[in-house]
């Protein structure tokens, strides 16, 4: 039946095996574009498709096709994805070798490689397709027939065709995946660049007949992707959805994390309109799950060594690959690079004996198939832990219906799924664990005075005892009455497992309070040293008043930040309530804050940016969702995200942290923040939940973007003294270049730019339900998910 169907749409839409060349607006021999030009290209006759150069970074083009009337310019073709021409370069049309691309020094770096001469122009079609033809209009080159990542409609590949997924975002070199139309006429996805086997491949449609029959992948003007064999009949049909091309942009595109998908996006009358929506999946990728699909006993997998691929929740699943516990990426702009060890391996010196400094941790439906170097069956998870931990070769233990499956570094085809079952034991040192309680010697102290009242009863007589008891219950009730005042901080510290230290020992830490780091409204911080290693340095805050506002304040900051542990916050020593003293001590940042850094005198790194937008991103995204209490920080804001060494950001300052229970999500509280970065919803009596965050957090980005603060009365001019407003109107008059103009870095990644701009807009939207989770921002930024258009705000509120 959906054989008849399609024979029937494919006679009312007909698919000429070849485009017939247009001649209005071809290019003749010696037309060039130069790669310094960002307006250097050329556009088909509907303005609809632009071939030209693209620049990628600094100094370094993409000659490529593209979307021209779509503000992110998406990139379907591309020629140089693995040599980058530099500034200066050109492309020419010569009647030999058709295209050519030189750098300025006149070196080839590309050509279309005509098997024959010629050419007489070459143009760009409507349908996106850049042809090279004869005098009699015969295609000698198209890029339809030389396709990178991505297919459109009306364009058909023949048998031996290969679609190569880029290596990653933003970088169109090949990839590791690939779409091959194999000449037996089975369509195969394989992990590999040189597949060896049939099992090598992760989907496959199982088309296979004679070889040399003929089998043709088109897609057509209707939408659908399907196989035909050489008579025009339909073997399979890959994607069925009808959207038609009078309304709708389409691609297909098999992208950089191994799914083949299918896009639509509105079409519009002109370049300058903005958009309803973004890109929007129409069918279902292809496989449906790529983390469950690839199973090999060598390469990667999904995700590089070490790592693990999980499903998104969006409606386009992208997979994320993501480092198991004790292991952080390789490369934290490209989390599909895999993962490194943060400790020492387990020595496998039998003379140092090292199992006790190891523990594992639990991860449940997880595993790394294919890789097992020993499995021992009828076993208990207590004897799969032990077996693992006294093998100095186990790196992971994988406890399954009884059996016990070791795996050794690296780890391959790693994936988490609900369908995987039984639970991987990872495991690492122990010193990478956050350290257990020490602080809780009143309670041990209190209980030893039971003890001892008890003893003293039971050995004496009975007035002796009842004289004793007497004595007892007056020395415990006025204990009681001393500590009850600080019992709920006792209880905080037996709970969270922060170090209790005594007034003396940081005023000795701190040099008598001698180097200031900084102050706010409730105390200042010094920098101490804790010990006699001069190199453990930590933060000490003071809180300077003893007034009930301090003292909700210490216990806020001590509850919310002491029960965490995610490495973009701020890990919290311990504190000290000793009499009027109340100290919170800090591990110490040696960068500051962000706000020194961002607003300094010198601009910083566009990507150190990136990488800080999303530590903080992680940060709040593990408070709102993944604490056992959710908590809402209340005042995001550059001056509480300090820097480590490495510059990587740790959000900081919890006194007016707001905790939620397990099972709330709002609440309701009096103002708390900083002007500036205030939600609209905290002056309007309604309920606050983590979306204040959210709104904070996207002033906080607009910040980091445009290396300036959200309100400058010295702006150049009067539209930028509020950044969000000058923000929203470059967005809408499509010049987001602007923001960026004077960094070059930012610049020539202006498709992040945009992204993040997009997430920014969405995060300071004045209804709350508008905003994202912090999850779904942390997603939009790494490009795991697609970011469509904002809805345009009625108001913004930044300078309240």
């Amino acid at each position: 039946m959906a054989s008849m169907m399609l024979g029937i749409l494919l006679i009312i839409v007909p698919l000429p095996l070849f485009a017939e060349a247009q001649t209005s607006g071809n290019l003749t021999l010696g037309s060039s574009l130069t790669a310094n030009d960002r307006n250097s290209s050329w556009l088909s006759p509907s303005g609809e498709f632009a071939f030209g150069f693209r620049e990628m970074g600094r100094g370094a083009h993409l000659l490529a096709i593209w979307f021209e009337k779509i503000e992110d310019k998406t990139i379907v073709w591309s020629a140089n994805g693995g040599t980058l021409a530099p500034e200066g370069s050109t492309v020419r049309l010569t009647a030999d070798n058709g295209l050519v691309l030189a750098d300025p020094k006149g070196r080839e770096l590309w050509s279309s490689r005509l098997t024959g001469t010629g050419v007489a122009y070459a143009a760009m079609l409507n349908t996106g397709n850049f042809i090279l033809a004869s005098t009699n209009h015969i295609n000698l080159w198209d890029t339809f027939s030389q396709p990178t990542d991505t297919i459109l409609p009306t364009q058909q590949l023949g048998q031996g065709s290969i679609v190569n997924a880029r290596y990653s975002e933003m970088n169109y070199s090949a990839g590791r995946f690939h779409l091959i139309l194999q000449t037996d006429g089975n369509l195969v996805l394989y992990a590999t660049p040189n597949p060896r086997l049939s099992s090598d491949a992760y989907w496959a449609t199982g088309t296979t007949s004679t070889p040399g029959i003929g089998f043709r992948l088109i897609f057509n003007q209707s939408g659908q992707v399907y196989l035909t064999n050489r008579t025009g009949t339909v073997l399979n049909l890959v994607t069925s959805d009808t959207v038609p091309t009078s309304e709708f942009y389409q691609r297909a595109i098999l992208e950089y994390d191994g799914v083949f998908r299918q896009y639509v996006h509105p079409k519009t009358a002109n370049s300058s309109s903005r958009w309803g929506m973004g890109w929007s999946m129409v069918s279902s990728p292809i496989p449906s799950n790529i983390c469950t699909s690839i199973e090999r006993d060598s390469g990667t997998g999904a995700c590089g060594f070490n790592s693990y691929c999980t499903l998104g929740d969006d409606k386009i699943q992208r997979s994320r690959c993501q480092c198991p516990p004790g292991y952080t990426l390789l490369d934290s702009t490209n989390e599909m690079n895999g993962c490194r060890q943060d400790f020492v391996s387990q020595s496998c010196d039998g003379s140092r004996p090292e199992k006790d400094q190891f523990a594992l941790r639990d991860m449940l439906n997880t595993d790394w198939p294919q890789l097992d170097y020993e499995v021992i069956v009828q076993q208990t998870e207590d004897q799969c832990r032990e077996a693992c931990l006294a093998d100095c070769f186990c790196a992971v233990a994988v406890f399954k219906g009884g059996s016990c499956w070791k795996k050794k570094i690296p780890l391959l085809n790693g994936r988490k799924d609900a369908s995987e079952g039984g639970k991987a034991l990872i495991k690492v040192r122990k010193d990478n664990f956050t350290s257990t309680s020490t602080g809780n010697g009143q309670k041990k102290n209190k209980n030893s005075t039971l003890v001892i009242i008890g003893s003293v009863l039971l050995s004496s007589s009975v007035f002796l005892n009842l004289l004793l008891l007497v004595i007892g219950y007056l020395v415990y009730k006025s204990f009681r009455s001393r500590d009850s005042k600080f019992s709920r901080l006792v209880q905080i510290n037996q709970a969270t497992g922060t170090q209790t230290f005594a007034y003396q020992e940081l005023q000795q830490a701190t040099d008598g309070f001698k180097e200031e780091l900084g102050r706010g409204a409730f105390g200042t911080v010094y920098k101490g040293v804790l010990g006699s290693v001069d190199t453990n340095f930590v933060a000490v805050k003071v809180l300077m008043t003893r007034t009930g506002e301090s003292e909700k304040e210490f216990e806020r900051e001590v509850s919310a930040i002491g029960q965490t542990n995610h490495k973009n916050l701020v890990q919290l020593l311990g504190f000290c309530n000793e009499g009027q003293h109340r100290l919170l001590v800090y591990e110490f940042m040696s960068k500051g804050s962000l706000a020194d850094f961002l607003f300094g005198s010198s601009r910083p790194s566009w990507y150190k940016r990136v990488e800080i937008a999303c530590g903080v991103a992680r940060g709040l995204t593990y408070l709102h969702d993944d604490c056992t209490r959710h908590i809402i920080h209340c005042d995001i804001k550059p001056q509480n995200i300090l820097l480590d060494g490495t510059l990587a950001a740790k959000i900081s300052d919890f006194g007016l942290a707001k905790l939620l229970m397990a099972n709330q999500t709002r609440t309701t509280t009096g103002v708390r923040g900083t002007r500036g970065y205030l939600a609209p919803e905290w002056f309007r009596n309604m309920p606050i939940s983590g979306k204040v965050d959210v709104y904070s957090f996207g002033i906080l980005l607009l910040e980091l973007i445009c290396c300036r603060k959200n309100y400058e009365l010295e702006a150049e001019t009067e539209a930028q003294v509020v950044l969000v407003d000058w923000v929203y109107d470059c967005y809408h008059d499509g010049n987001i270049i602007v923001l960026v103009e004077s960094d070059e870095e930012a610049s020539s990644d202006m498709r992040r730019v945009r992204r993040f701009v997009t997430t920014a807009l969405w995060c300071i939207q004045e209804d709350p339900a508008l905003r994202p989770t912090m999850k779904k921002i942390t997603q939009m930024l790494e490009g795991a998910v697609e970011v469509s258009v904002p809805p345009d705000p009625s108001s913004f509120i930044s300078a309240i």
